[in-house]
């Protein structure tokens, strides 16, 4: 998909070198043929206006953020308009050219409809239009403007606007006024919107410029023909290139900055050096995450809770971002100073549900595995708060072990866990997992699934350490997604047991 969207990019660059080298092609006749003299000012301003279009796309092509497929749609739009401008000058005063001249008007009209509603959505979008105005303009303008591609289009069967004469020339009508009712009404609540907006000054100046220039131009210049008009729209469009942009740019940035400071402190609080535990040779243990976004909701933790018995965690947060990321902390927090407290791991997520329940005002809430391995023994007790299976290995294959669930954490106010009870041999190994392993899709939609994720398990050796499982296991699930966007954070925590000292 991603892939797509930048051959979008690459496509509207193309065509609008495409439609400037097609103008300055059809501009050569101008100076031969003395009808086309008139139109010499048109041309050039359609040849250097759809130049600039190219450039202008190419510098957005690499800028991101809301609305930013708008503009670049509108750029797209002006480069069209100054291509029909140019076939029509070409075919008027010329009778036997009458319907391509009523086509080319016609279309010219249309594009008109269609660029101011590019443009007001991308208002709507970057300068955040509220109020009953607003919600009123976004109810309204779809019928206007239904009505007036009617008008427009009535045309082809009566003179209602406008009329191509025998001689191929273009005349207004009486109602020719009826053709810009939704070009004025949109045109006037728009100023309107903009001027009561709360955006920067900046930003609402350099979105009226769309609006005022055509008109100064309409005014001040009709004689120049469109072009002067499209030449306008073009100018509007490089200041907001030039202030809405490098504003909305300032604010990506520094919402980059702190995000990836986020994402420094939320890596900083999960253990990240391996081996974690270099002088405990009784069980190899690694784990790893890789957030969908800058930071992420999963979690793992590993710590020693006395010198015979180690605690396991694996989690994953409702939703995804900063808020995630906070709530990944606290419950982060709570899971570990109430497992240093003691108690079986039914008993502490009893009482870490209640804590996050009782302070919960944004009514999120977190799934939780949590194992403790008594070491000298191998016995490995653990409880689910509605999270995946555990994958255990304890025959040479691992195979999903149906723990009993209870409610995710922060879900209700009193929730009961129950403990799962096994006892590990030597070489025996577990994996945990959230659910962005196996709920990872391809581009086609297909779940890699648990089956996948235990075929992958299965497939690695277990003479291997787990660094080299969690490996593998990314690594079937990279060649699964191939290129398709990751859309949940990814965590796994894999441990072996290799048997007590004693």
């Amino acid at each position: 998909m991603i892939e797509k969207l930048k051959n979008i990019r690459l496509y509207g660059l193309i065509f609008t070198i495409v439609s400037a080298l097609f103008i300055i092609a059809i501009s050569f006749p101008f100076f031969m043929e003395e009808r086309l003299k008139p139109f010499l000012f048109d041309s050039g301003v359609d040849s250097l206006g759809s130049l600039i279009c190219a450039a202008l796309f190419y510098g957005c092509m690499k800028q991101e953020g809301e609305g930013t497929k708008n503009f670049r749609l509108l750029i797209v739009l002006v480069s069209v308009c100054f291509s029909v401008n140019e076939v029509m000058y070409y075919t008027t005063l010329v009778p036997e050219w009458r319907t391509v001249f009523l086509a080319v008007c016609l279309l010219n009209k249309l594009i008109d409809l269609v660029m101011v509603s590019f443009f007001c959505r991308y208002l709507r979008v970057t300068l955040n239009f509220e109020g009953k105005l607003a919600k009123w303009a976004e109810k309204a303008f779809p019928v206007l403007m239904v009505f007036e591609i009617l008008v427009i289009l009535s045309n082809i069967f009566y003179p209602t606007t406008f009329m191509v004469s025998a001689d191929g020339a273009y005349q207004s009508t009486v109602f020719s006024w009826a053709d810009d009712i939704y070009l004025i009404t949109v045109s006037v609540v728009t100023i309107i919107l903009i001027i009561t907006c709360r955006s920067p000054r900046s930003q609402k100046t350099a979105a009226m410029t769309f609006m005022l220039f055509p008109i100064v131009e309409y005014v001040l210049m009709g004689q120049f023909g469109n072009s002067g008009q499209y030449g306008m729209i073009l100018m509007s469009l490089i200041i907001m290139y030039c202030i809405i942009f490098n504003d909305k740019s300032k604010k990506l940035a520094s919402t980059e900055t702190e995000l990836n400071m986020a994402a420094k402190i939320q890596t900083s609080v999960l253990p990240s050096i391996f081996p974690a535990f270099p002088n405990r040779s009784e069980f190899n243990i690694h784990a790893s995450m890789n957030p969908a976004k800058e930071v992420g909701g999963d979690f793992y933790d590993l710590f020693m809770i006395d010198d015979d018995d180690l605690a396991m965690v694996i989690a994953d947060v409702s939703g995804k971002g900063i808020p995630a990321a906070l709530f990944m902390m606290s419950s982060k927090i709570l899971i570990n100073d109430h497992a240093l407290m003691g108690g079986s791991p039914a008993e502490i997520l009893e009482r870490v549900n209640k804590l996050v329940y009782a302070n919960n005002k944004a009514h999120m809430f977190v799934t939780v595995w949590l194992g403790i391995l008594e070491i000298s023994s191998g016995r490995l007790t653990s409880a689910s708060a509605g999270h995946e299976y555990p994958m255990i290995n304890i025959n040479g294959k691992y195979e999903i072990l149906k723990d009993v669930h209870g409610l995710a954490i922060g879900a209700a106010g009193i929730s009961k866990y129950k403990n799962t009870e096994i006892t590990l041999k030597k070489g025996d190994s577990i994996f945990v997992y959230t659910d962005g392993v196996a709920e990872a899709n391809n581009a086609n939609g297909e779940l890699f699934g648990t089956e996948r994720t235990l075929e992958a398990l299965n497939r690695i050796s277990n003479s291997v350490s787990q660094k080299d499982v969690l490996a593998g296991v990314r690594a079937a699930v990279d060649a699964f997604v191939k290129e398709a966007p990751q859309f949940d954070d990814l965590t796994m925590l894999g441990m072996k047991y290799n048997g007590s000292k004693t």
